[in-house]
């Protein structure tokens, strides 16, 4: 009776017959058999090292394509606005707040607003603040309206540490001058690009200058890398404002802005007086990047349409009878 034959497919790809008769298992084939499965190990090896590669490239690219940089630390910006449709946040307030409830939301973002010694002044002003304290954790904030001021793990208040150390304030008339004519820049920029009345738009709490930096978190305080909508964080927000006063890349790391959006996210790069301005509705969700190294210096300064919670103008004599 004549043998069968099959073919059998060698390591290099080429078909040999052999008879059914028990050529298959000769001294020959058993000898071939480790040089066989490292040469099919090889070759699972590589096509994973590939597959892992191609996933890497599609990754890198997708993650790309995801963000958009809106300004650039490395780029001077006149003026540079996106409008985006309200969310439904403001559908009851139109009625009692008319003439200042956004129906036109956005975010806009210039360098030309804020001189560079009024953001000098105001950096010094920072500091000079949170020498006195300083959270345990990466995020300090300092307050010079209410003279809330981060410490430890906790907060303090500035004016009434001074007294009780019995020091003279630290900030003078001249520095709140400053900060009143910055703060007064960016409310007319705000009502005037937003369209409208600056007569119904007042300063709200809090409006705080910050520290960042890449010290552990100690606190829920410390985490500012959290995506929020500021309407939702602080209720009588409807406009907010940043100031820069440092830059992105040169004296930190990390530490970008970053608008959340559906199709892709909207990245900004802080630079000193760089003042962006955005509705405080669900419209802009946002976060700030983790900062990998030095600190990041800015003063959130906030807006509501509600008078209920306006807060005055800086002066030493407010002050003093504030927290006398």
């Amino acid at each position: 009776m004549p043998t069968k034959k099959r073919k059998v497919y060698s390591n290099i790809g080429r078909s040999e017959e052999t008879d059914n008769g028990g050529s298959d298992n000769s001294s020959e084939g058993k000898s071939r058999s480790p040089e066989r499965s490292l040469l099919t190990w090889r070759r699972v090896f590589g096509r994973v090292v590939l597959c892992v590669g191609v996933m890497m490239i599609i990754y890198i690219t997708q993650k790309k394509d995801s963000e958009q940089v809106f300004a650039k630390q490395s780029e001077t910006v006149q003026g540079r606005k996106q409008e985006i449709p309200c969310s439904k946040d403001y559908e009851n307030e139109l009625t009692r707040f008319k003439g200042c409830v956004p129906q036109r939301c956005g975010r806009l973002v210039t360098d030309w607003l804020v001189a560079p010694q009024e953001a000098a002044q105001l950096l010094s002003i920072a500091k000079k603040g949170l020498a006195h304290g300083g959270s345990s954790g990466g995020a300090s904030i300092f307050d010079l309206h209410s003279g809330a001021l981060s410490h430890g793990d906790n907060f303090v208040n500035i004016y009434k540490l001074m007294k009780k150390e019995g020091k003279r304030t630290l900030f003078t008339q001249h520095d709140f001058e400053i900060y009143k004519k910055v703060k007064d820049k960016i409310h007319h920029m705000i009502a005037t690009e937003f369209g409208i009345l600056p007569q119904k738009l007042y300063l709200t709490h809090p409006t705080f200058f910050s520290q960042m930096s890449n010290k552990l978190a100690k606190t829920k305080h410390d985490e500012y890398w959290h995506i929020h909508v500021d309407k939702e964080t602080y209720g009588s927000f409807h406009y907010t404002s940043l100031l820069y006063l440092s830059d992105y890349d040169v004296d930190f790391t990390g530490g970008r802005f970053i608008y959340v959006d559906k199709s892709v996210n909207l990245t900004l790069e802080p630079k000193m007086g760089r003042v962006v301005a955005f509705t405080s509705g669900s419209e802009n969700p946002h976060y700030v990047e983790r900062v990998n190294s030095g600190i990041r210096y800015a003063l959130t300064v906030s807006f509501t349409c509600n008078k209920k919670y306006a807060i005055d103008d800086l002066s030493t004599n407010n002050l003093n009878q504030q927290h006398s």
